[in-house]
C-alpha cells in the first residue's frame, strides 16, 4: 500500500481560450468512480450548449483505475493528454472535465493535444495540490483527568487529533505513521504514567 499520493487540494474551474476556443477545465477530487462520473454529469448539466465535455479521472493511491474519454473530438486528442497530464503530475483521487466551446477555427491534432493537456495542468497550478498520508488510525482512552493536557501534549509534538468524545472515559483518535506506533506506545504510558489505554484500529489517509 502506498505510504502517500497527491491530489487536488478542492474542487475548482480554471479556463483557457486559443483560436477563440474555450476551454474550461473543472477539477475535483473523487474517492470513487461513481463521484467521479456524478462530477462529469454535473459539469455537462452546467454547460449543455457546450460541443464536448472531455474528461480523465485517476483513482487509487497506486493510480489501478485509470479512465478517459475524447466525448466526439478526434482519438486521442482529448481525454489521453488530460489522463497523461494527470499521471505526469502524479495526482490521484482526482477527476479532470474539460469543456469546450469551438471558436470556430479548427485546431489540428497536436494543437488539440496540447490544448486540452495543457488546460488540465494550468488547472492544476491554479488549484494546487496537497500530499495525503498513510496513518494508522489508533484510539486512546484517558481519565478526564488527564484528558485535557494529553490532547495538549498530541497537538504540540504534532501528532494528527482526527476526534475527541466524552464519556464515563475520554476517547482520543489519532492518526499515526505506521513507523510511529512503537515510539507512541512508549511516550503514551511515560506521558499519562501507563493509565492510558491505546487500541489500533484501520488505516486512512490525511495530510501530510
Amino acid at each position: 500500500m502506498h505510504e502517500q499520493y497527491r491530489t487536488v487540494t478542492r474542487e475548482g474551474v480554471h479556463e483557457i481560450e486559443i483560436n477563440k476556443s474555450r476551454f474550461l477545465c473543472a477539477l475535483a477530487p473523487a474517492a470513487t468512480e461513481e463521484e467521479a462520473q456524478a462530477f462529469i454529469a454535473r459539469v455537462r448539466k452546467e454547460h449543455p450548449t457546450a460541443r464536448h465535455h472531455c474528461f480523465a479521472y485517476v483513482l487509487g493511491a497506486d493510480g489501478s483505475v485509470q479512465k478517459a474519454s475524447d466525448d466526439g473530438e478526434p482519438g486521442g486528442t482529448a481525454g489521453v493528454p488530460m489522463l497523461q497530464m494527470l499521471l505526469r503530475r502524479e495526482v490521484r483521487y482526482v477527476v479532470a472535465v474539460v469543456t469546450r466551446y469551438f471558436g470556430g477555427v479548427k485546431l489540428g491534432a497536436g494543437g488539440l493535444i496540447r490544448a486540452y493537456g495543457g488546460a488540465v495542468g494550468e488547472a492544476l497550478d491554479v488549484l494546487g495540490t496537497v500530499t495525503r498520508q498513510r496513518f494508522r488510525l489508533a484510539t486512546v482512552t484517558v481519565d478526564h483527568q488527564r484528558a485535557g493536557k494529553l490532547e495538549n501534549d498530541l497537538r504540540a509534538t504534532g501528532r494528527s487529533v482526527r476526534e475527541v468524545s466524552y464519556g464515563a472515559e475520554v476517547r482520543i483518535e489519532v492518526g499515526l505513521p505506521e513507523a510511529d506506533v512503537e515510539g507512541f506506545r512508549a511516550w503514551l504510558a511515560d506521558t499519562t504514567a501507563g493509565t492510558a489505554r491505546l487500541a489500533l484500529g484501520g488505516e486512512a489517509y490525511g495530510d501530510a
